[in-house]
């Protein structure tokens, strides 16, 4: 039987995402994945928001993904647009950037870390032991491996064979999504009427001053209401065909479909990240309306918090139960995520004036500067907060990327943070700090930083002495000169102290 530190199942963006934290952090990862090649049928997913391109700035790979994309303003709540230009960020916009494109730069980063994926394959079924889990797939073929993660969606097979509860409200609407060729020109654009909202558009296009520019001719994309709610059958050209005639009188001669699929507002959250050896990120997790675009977001960022995380408790560096602040940190997350997809699909239903009457409330408050401030830093994922305890507003946030000086030349935070290892970062005194018992584990950074310090929705904060930064780049310990309380930090997340 072969053998692996982790499997993974499901090679999508979160499974992609969490090979490559595992596989830096010096642990065996593997995946298992159904398709027999990264391609997607269909582009799904339409673009990063900010903290995830930070993310990935943090292991120095955004260049990869803005080289291909187009720099926007994508946040926005229920199509209210929002403009975080002025937010403090190296990366104060979002990506437009469809998933098969997200997914194939990611799988080229796996595989230059040589992760194997085992191909044309799924899990059928596994067994949990208080050593590892053996995986039964599709082939015949059985694997084992310490631990688990369900990577592999809202149907998830992980989730359901883990006995793992998956509560949350039945779907009210449907969309039917597609990519076609037209006969005839289309009405290019969104529309919204009592049905819903629809959009017709090019696949090919341009961003220019913010504003779309679609191509003149190629393949169309769609987007139409679907009335047929409850349906679980795969959609077909006829379903796309009858509700295109519903809401804009006519199918423009649609033929050659590219793909066709279909997402609905289903809201739903595991009860538990983990059972025992066992755990799932994605939207093995969590499902909701992807309005906001904030699902394969919410997924890549589950990924990096989980996989350092799970990488010390493979290596025995830190004890198994630093796996539960996954699922303390990471489930309110998307459990915000839910509630604000639920909002937004309640402000754009179409009803009686009352209802416009509310959304144009809304509206208004959320073209005012500091509400637009909060719910910007929300959708966009720069607000987040682990809560680790009271302290300096920097415990439990997001480290800014500095441009730091330091002994060696100018360096920003993030460059300490492409191997996934924590990082001690003095701003003080060279010398202030012997962590030499954690030496093999963790980076010591001395520089200084002369500028103003600030984070997203909250303003100017005080500028910290230190600050030790978790390998997915949030603040687990904050200094005020002295070194009150490092030592506690370093040994609860990254294990007792090294006998030297």
């Amino acid at each position: 039987m072969i053998e692996h530190a982790v499997l993974i199942v499901g090679g999508g963006p979160t499974g992609l995402m969490l090979a490559g934290e595992l596989t830096l952090a010096g642990v065996d990862a593997a995946i298992v994945e159904w398709r027999a090649s990264q391609h997607l049928p269909g582009a799904r997913a339409g673009g990063l928001h900010a903290r995830t391109i930070e993310v990935l700035d943090q292991r120095g790979i955004a260049d990869r993904f803005l080289a291909e994309g187009q720099v926007a303003q994508v946040a926005g709540f229920a199509r209210i647009p929002f403009d975080i230009s002025d937010f403090p960020t190296r990366h104060p916009y979002g990506l437009g950037l469809w998933q098969n494109h997200i997914e194939r730069i990611l799988a080229g980063w796996v595989d230059e870390l040589a992760v194997p994926i085992y191909r044309e394959r799924k899990a059928t079924g596994f067994a949990q032991d208080d050593t590892g889990v053996d995986v039964e797939l599709s082939d015949g073929q059985s694997l084992r491996a310490e631990y688990l993660v369900g990577c592999d969606g809202g149907r998830s097979l992980v989730r359901k064979e883990a006995g793992i509860e998956f509560p949350g409200w039945d779907p009210t609407s449907s969309a039917l999504i597609a990519e076609v060729e037209m006969a005839e020109e289309p009405e290019l654009g969104m529309r919204q009427d009592g049905r819903g909202v629809h959009g017709l558009g090019r696949v090919e296009y341009e961003i220019r001053d913010g504003e779309i520019v679609y191509a003149d001719h190629g393949p169309v994309r769609v987007m139409v209401t679907d009335q047929h709610v409850e349906s679980t059958s795969e959609p077909t050209l006829r379903d796309l065909s009858e509700a295109l005639i519903s809401v804009y009188g006519t199918d423009y001669g649609m033929h050659s479909p590219i793909w066709i699929s279909r997402f609905t507002d289903m809201t739903r959250q595991a009860a538990a990240y983990r059972e025992r050896r066992v755990l799932l990120a994605g939207d093995a997790a969590h499902v909701h309306s992807p309005v906001g675009g904030q699902g394969l977001n919410t997924g890549v960022q589950d990924a990096a918090n989980l996989g350092w995380k799970l990488a010390q408790v493979v290596k025995g560096v830190s004890p198994e139960s630093l796996l539960d602040t996954y699922h303390d940190e990471r489930h309110p997350v998307a459990a915000r995520v839910l509630r604000n997809t639920m909002a937004q699909v309640a402000l754009l239903r179409h009803g009686d004036a009352r209802l416009a009457a509310l959304r144009d409330t809304v509206s208004d408050l959320l073209s005012m500067d500091e509400p637009r401030k909060r719910y910007a830093a929300t959708m966009s994922g720069l607000d987040i907060h682990y809560h680790l305890g009271d302290g300096h507003p920097m415990l439990g946030r997001r480290m800014p990327d500095l441009d730091l000086v330091t002994s060696e030349g100018p360096r920003r935070v993030f460059t300490s943070l492409h191997e996934a290892k924590p990082v001690l970062l003095d701003l003080g005194e060279p010398g202030g700090f012997d962590i030499t018992p954690w030496a093999d584990r963790v980076q010591l950074v001395e520089a200084d930083f002369g500028g103003t310090w600030e984070l997203p929705a909250l303003g100017e904060v005080p500028a910290p002495a230190a600050v030790l930064i978790r390998p997915d780049g949030y603040g687990a310990w904050v200094g005020d000169g002295t070194g009150v309380g490092l030592e506690d930090a370093l040994t609860r997340w990254f294990g007792p102290p090294m006998c030297v």
